[in-house]
């Protein structure tokens, strides 16, 4: 329910005033420019689109909602450029917005009132809806008429970006032929453990008892004993004790460093390992499949590289509209 400033496409990065400068690409060895430093305190009016302003509040707004999703706040080195392009992102939204409202793009009052019903049906109750409005400080007449003009950029960016996403199959196979490294499947084997948890800081008595546990039982595998059947018994990694200690089909770089030196060493399916001490304890690993690298053919990866291609081109007819608009109006940085 945060107060929206950049629709389906935003953080796309409508950074219109950098990408629709570089008419060229850089030198081989060109450093990007670093961004314009942001003052240590920002002033209260960030920008003027077009006569509306662009407030350090609604900025604030949406640096928060930026920071909620990455998880954390900006690091101080990345200041600059992030607050930038959350700049560049709010005066592409308004450029948006204005040009939606120019062109008088009609919302139905019954496509505005399902759209809100199915907003209120993300919060469970009546009750739970009023809340989250309350604590936006918005009323009900403000969320319609802030998703009126939300539904009305999307119809706009319908017309001037959807319409035109198109992929053909030439497309595909041109960009499969000169990506040839994008289409690699690594090495991954199938393992299976049987995990005897002792801690690194353990005393030498807990270990040696732990190390006998372990020996004891790779002693039965050599012997013919099920593996899977001895994994349900005595791994302490239980979530995949309960599936014979089966771990799945992983890629190098998944693993800590000891355990997947063990498990790629292994040579066919059916071998097992010696003891592999871990900072997780004792393990003794079974290969049960094993996948050599491979290139993927195009018909595999044909609806994800569709996807891939058609949300660039969604990208680069919005940053061109975006430009487009921005060339026409009047846009003054404060900052």
């Amino acid at each position: 329910m945060k107060r929206v400033f950049v629709l389906f496409m935003c953080l796309v990065a409508i950074s219109a005033c950098k990408k629709a400068a570089k008419t060229e690409a850089p030198a081989a060895d060109a450093k990007p420019a670093p961004p314009k430093p942001v003052p240590a305190v920002l002033p209260e009016e960030l920008a003027v689109v077009n006569g509306e302003k662009v407030t350090k509040a609604d900025f604030e707004t949406a640096l928060h909602g930026l920071e909620q999703s990455a998880g954390g706040e900006v690091p101080a080195e990345k200041r600059d450029g992030v607050y930038r392009d959350v700049l560049d992102q709010m005066i592409g939204y308004k450029l948006l917005s204005q040009e939606a409202k120019k062109r008088k793009i009609e919302v139905p009052d019954s496509e505005l009132d399902a759209r809100l019903n199915e907003l209120k049906g993300h919060f469970g109750s009546p009750d739970a809806f009023t809340k989250a409005l309350e604590a936006q400080h918005m009323t009900l007449d403000q969320l319609r008429s802030q998703t009126r003009e939300e539904m009305q950029l999307a119809k706009m960016m319908e017309t001037e970006v959807e319409t035109k996403v198109k992929v053909e199959e030439k497309d595909l196979k041109e960009f499969y032929e000169k990506n040839p490294d994008q289409f690699k499947k690594p090495e991954q084997v199938r393992a299976s453990h049987i995990l005897i948890a002792v801690k690194a800081d353990a005393d030498a008595k807990t270990k040696d008892a732990a190390k006998a546990k372990a020996t004891a039982i790779l002693k039965q595998l050599k012997g013919g004993a099920d593996f899977a059947e001895l994994a349900k018994k005595n791994s302490a990694d239980e979530g995949n004790a309960k599936v014979g200690g089966d771990l799945g089909l992983f890629g190098k770089g998944q693993m800590v460093g000891e355990f997947e030196r063990a498990a790629f060493g292994l040579q066919k399916p059916g071998d097992i390992s010696d003891l592999v001490e871990t900072p997780f304890g004792i393990h003794i690993i079974k290969l049960t499949e094993k996948q050599p690298e491979a290139v993927m053919t195009l018909d595999q990866v044909k609806p994800q590289l569709e996807a891939f291609l058609k949300n660039q081109k969604r990208q680069d007819l919005t940053l061109a509209f975006v430009k487009s608009l921005r060339s026409k109006g009047g846009v003054d940085v404060k900052m």
